[in-house]
């Protein structure tokens, strides 16, 4: 049931009335619901105990993603609240309506035109979220430092502080983290998504693709391609898509484990489980 607080302030400070509201999936995160409002149909998502920024953060991730001026749909924030004793922390956004398909070689391309829009710097002027789980930035002149330190280093001491890891991982990446210069190809920062899975995407009843739950920050854009790999959900024609903007360097598939260490790693400390076995017999292979 959407609380009454959200209600309050959706009515006093939005001027907005809700007609009628329905649950709808959101993932196992956040409670999701679709709004029929005096301004229409709107797609409302909230937390009852939220960081206090944890909307605000996925607002600017997706004004990031917007701001690249791409041909990727980003829905448009409506209204955004931090979380208090008082009520909690939402997102509201334009609501998209579901296509049954879409262009996938577009969506593919496009990705690799987001994928243009470069940084100064590895990460991001501020730390952010992905999942439940706070994401650290900074900002790095050195892809392979800031992936050390700022993706991986930070998550496997997450992982051997809870128990979900044994200590015995972090030597075992350390012989990997010694291998990077040799596997990474140089690259400048490019805006990812951050977080690219078969559920942070759909395609709108005009074929477009529709970016959501972002989790930006400027890195390597194998990034975004790797991640796309670990779950599946992406067709051959999406790939080609992309190739026929940014060819992709060779000896890509042997990078995809190395870069989906960090998916992975959240994964562990997210769920723990098969995830944990799979870590620590996937970095033992290094």
């Amino acid at each position: 049931m959407l609380p009454e607080s959200i209600h309050t302030i959706l009515s006093e400070k939005y001027s907005l009335s809700i007609h009628s509201s329905r649950s709808v999936s959101g993932g196992s995160i956040n409670q999701a619901y679709k709004l029929s409002t005096n301004r229409g149909e709107l797609f409302l998502k909230w937390k009852q105990h939220s960081p206090s920024d944890f909307f605000e953060r996925e607002a600017e991730g997706l004004k990031e993603l917007k701001s690249a001026n791409g041909s990727l749909r980003i829905p448009d924030v409506i209204a955004v609240e931090k979380s208090s004793t008082h009520h909690p922390g939402f997102l509201l956004l334009e609501f998209i309506e579901e296509g049954r398909g879409g262009d996938s070689h577009q969506f593919g391309a496009e990705l690799a035109r987001l994928h243009q829009t470069k940084g100064d710097y590895f990460g991001l002027h501020y730390d952010n979220y992905i999942g439940s789980l706070p994401q650290r930035n900074g900002q790095y002149d050195n892809w392979i430092s800031f992936f050390v330190e700022k993706r991986i280093n930070i998550q496997i001491k997450m992982g051997v502080d809870s128990g979900k890891l044994s200590a015995s991982v972090v030597q075992s990446w350390k012989r990997l983290a010694s291998k990077l210069d040799n596997i990474f190809p140089p690259c400048k920062p490019s805006l990812l998504h951050g977080d690219l899975w078969g559920g942070n995407y759909l395609f709108d009843t005009s074929g477009l693709a529709v970016l959501i739950d972002p989790a930006v920050y400027y890195g390597h854009p194998e990034v975004d391609l790797a991640f796309t790999k670990m779950f599946g959900g992406f067709s051959r024609d999406f790939y080609n898509g992309y190739q026929s903007v940014s060819p992709i360097e060779g000896g890509f598939d042997e990078r995809v484990p190395i870069f989906n260490l960090y998916p992975l790693l959240v994964h562990v400390n997210l769920f723990g489980g098969h995830y944990a076995s799979k870590f620590q017999s996937l970095i033992k292979k290094y």
